[in-house]
């Protein structure tokens, strides 16, 4: 089987009669979405909400201020949000971790609390008590508002990061732990070189992802009367009309489709991470393999004869005129290591060495299987 008909670990690959049935639906599915939307469209036009006169409003300098002023407003609140929700769920992660039963029923507890509790009820319970200690607090004009908000992002977002980051830890498989206990490390120095490390760049996606919720969420702000984009949006949308016409639509098409801008950056930020991160698990790319050179022959190449000398400085050569490198002469002992030496060093038959006949010269002794003259 190709990996295109592969099965999937979700579901079993479509046979050729499930392939043409999908694509069926897929054709159906695609032109009822192109229907509504055209009916919708229709519909818009024949009310008069695409008349230029309705759009025009965007031109304005009131307009254009009050969009930028909800839209840093709620890219602050989930700045402070987004980075306090992680180091929440950070420390709840590490509690639910750890082998203290009172921390880890305190952390258990808390993300089981708030992730049941709906995240509006949390935000505007949150802001009734902040705004009864608010005198105490020095909290004036949408700091109250403004608080009830982080709080209650802070506190939902953070249990669920919690559990991603858990899972994370525990996806690290046991031998690292393991391996680190054994080279005489602490439990807290395990937890954070060893395994959140390996957590948080495993679960990076997921992170991100439940950030671009946390931006979503910061539109709740609107019902404790906190002036964010969604509620400059109402605002506008409610006070302004064009010939009897009211503008709510030309101000939803604009603001949901910032929403969608900021939530597709996200998004793009979190594929871009986590293909990085695929990148850098492969590591060094790997040279390709190449046809190792061939290999001489070692029975059949002959190298150059070494001429080795017995440890008697008059003796020649045993016959053959050579001996190969290392091998002591016969009846040499262990001190009579021979020493290599070429051929033009040996001595001549005028000086009594090797006859060209491979015999003795005058002062030198017959070699095996020759007779002296």
């Amino acid at each position: 089987m190709t990996s295109s008909s592969s099965a999937s670990v979700l579901y079993d690959a479509a046979g050729p009669r499930g392939r043409a049935r999908n694509r069926v639906y897929s054709v159906l599915g695609t032109v009822l979405v192109v229907g509504f939307v055209a009916y919708v469209v229709i519909r818009l036009a024949a009310q008069g909400q695409f008349n230029p006169g309705l759009w025009e409003i965007f031109e304005y300098a009131g307009v254009q201020n009050t969009i930028r002023d909800g839209l840093l407003t709620t890219l602050e609140t989930f700045a402070i949000a987004g980075a306090l929700s992680l180091v929440l769920g950070l420390l709840l992660a590490v509690a639910r971790l750890s082998d203290h039963a009172a921390l880890r029923w305190f952390g258990t507890g808390f993300v089981e609390l708030f992730r049941a509790i709906p995240l509006l009820v949390t935000v505007y319970v949150l802001w009734v008590l902040i705004l009864s200690f608010s005198e105490p607090l020095g909290l004036t004009g949408e700091q109250p508002q403004f608080w009830a908000l982080v709080v209650g992002l802070t506190v939902y977002n953070g249990s669920v990061q919690a559990e991603v980051l858990r899972a994370g830890v525990n996806s690290v498989p046991k031998g690292q732990r393991e391996a680190a206990f054994a080279l005489g490390m602490s439990k807290t120095q395990v937890m954070t070189t060893v395994l959140m490390p390996q957590a948080v760049r495993a679960m990076l996606p997921t992170i991100i992802s439940q950030l671009v919720v946390t931006l979503k969420d910061t539109s709740l702000g609107y019902i404790v009367g906190f002036e964010e984009l969604l509620y400059g949006a109402r605002q506008m949308s409610t006070n302004i009309t064009v010939d009897g016409h009211d503008t709510y639509i030309p101000v939803v098409i604009v603001t949901g489709a910032i929403y969608i801008t900021m939530c597709l950056l996200l998004s793009a930020l979190a594929t871009w991470i986590e293909k990085r991160g695929r990148r850098a698990r492969t590591g060094i790319k790997v040279a390709g393999a190449v046809e190792p050179a061939e290999a001489p022959d070692a029975l059949a190449t002959t190298a150059a004869p070494v001429l080795v000398g017995p440890a008697g400085p008059d003796a020649g050569p045993p016959a053959g005129g050579s001996v190969a490198a290392g091998a002591a002469p016969a009846g040499g002992g262990a001190d009579s290591v021979p020493a290599a030496r070429s051929a033009e060093d040996l001595p001549g038959p005028a000086d009594g060495g090797l006859a060209k006949d491979g015999g003795a010269g005058p002062g030198g002794p017959a070699a095996p299987g020759t007779s002296e003259s």
